[in-house]
């Protein structure tokens, strides 16, 4: 697996706090409205996760400039934004498949070797 670029790095960095603050998000949903017990963790993580998917989308859209994903790749990584969670979900596809290191530094499937006549 090649070594992340330094964009890679960012998008991986974002994507983790986005789906952190997502998750704050929700228990601060279940305090609300569910144990109707405070809304202190709406307010808070409602605009943590609101700055945090913003730097996503924003930064989603920079790697996919630099990183060269693809129009069906960066539509799947900006789509992940918006379920809970799945940030986490497509930063770990991305960084298996190498589309979170340089384009020329990505590992292509070595080529079958050719059969020689004898």
């Amino acid at each position: 697996m090649p070594p992340m670029s330094r964009t890679g790095r960012l998008f991986a960095v974002v994507a983790v706090i986005e789906a952190i603050t997502w998750a704050g998000l929700l228990v601060g949903m279940v305090l609300k409205h569910v144990t109707e017990t405070t809304d202190a963790g709406v307010w808070l993580f409602g605009r943590l996760h609101g700055a945090a998917f913003v730097a996503y989308v924003v930064v989603a859209l920079v790697a996919a400039v630099r990183l060269r994903w693809g129009g069906l790749r960066t539509l799947v990584v900006l789509a992940a934004g918006v379920p809970p969670l799945t940030t986490l979900l497509v930063e770990r596809w991305l960084r298996r498949t190498g589309h979170l290191s340089e384009p020329g530094g990505r590992v292509a499937a070595p080529a079958e070797p050719e059969p020689v006549d004898a």
